[in-house]
């Protein structure tokens, strides 16, 4: 891989995920994993009384980029909306696949537009954003249901 796509922002990142002991009974949880390289992250979502995240717990055992990517959804995932990370998960997808355009508005996320060009990176890259989307479509099922 070329210097630009491990650059230090990635490694700096992936050094330092937050929220990354999991939940001891989180209302959802999901994990991910790239079949390319092993990477694996799990994502565990507690959402408060309006819906939105209102906890959250990872572990990721991935390269550095997959890592990267849990630092950044776990930066910015607090008090968002389930649909709003199921969107997020959307752009992200739809972003990498055209491999041109505008980044994501996820904050950070610009940082892996040198990745663009690498497409067996992209599922890494995606895997926290997956989890937490279906961790939280699994919180806010199980909220809805205990409120029925």
């Amino acid at each position: 891989m070329t210097e630009t796509l491990y650059n230090t922002e990635i490694l700096r990142l992936a050094a330092s995920i937050p929220h990354h002991v999991r939940l001891a009974d989180p209302q959802g949880s999901a994990e991910r994993r790239s079949p390319i390289c092993g990477s694996r992250v799990t994502v565990d979502i507690d959402l408060g009384p309006d819906g939105r995240v209102a906890a959250i717990g990872v572990l990721a055992r991935a390269c550095a980029l997959g890592q990267a990517s849990t630092a950044l959804l776990a930066r910015a995932v607090i008090g968002r909306t389930p649909a709003e990370l199921a969107a997020a998960r959307d752009a992200l997808t739809d972003w990498l696949a055209a491999g041109q355009g505008d980044p994501p508005a996820w904050p950070g996320l610009a940082l892996f537009t040198p990745a663009l060009a690498y497409s067996a990176r992209h599922p890494s890259i995606r895997l926290a954003f997956e989890a937490a989307a279906e961790a939280a479509a699994q919180a806010q099922a199980k909220a809805t249901a205990v409120d029925a």
